[in-house]
């Protein structure tokens, strides 16, 4: 799971190489990535929300 974890986050911020793009392609398990990209996506959305709320006082 560490692994689809640093590929979501890799895909993200846009340094994943496309060799490492092609093996998770590859791997089959698309249902992983799909779930990892909308948690980490939603965690991200919370983290700004939280941030602007700090930033606002």
């Amino acid at each position: 799971m560490w692994s689809v974890v640093k590929s979501v986050l890799a895909a993200l911020i846009g340094v994943q190489s496309n060799q490492k793009r092609e093996e998770d392609f590859s791997s089959g398990r698309p249902a992983a990535y799909l779930a990892t990209g909308v948690v980490v996506t939603l965690l991200f959305v919370l983290l700004l929300i939280f941030l602007a709320m700090m930033a606002a006082r």
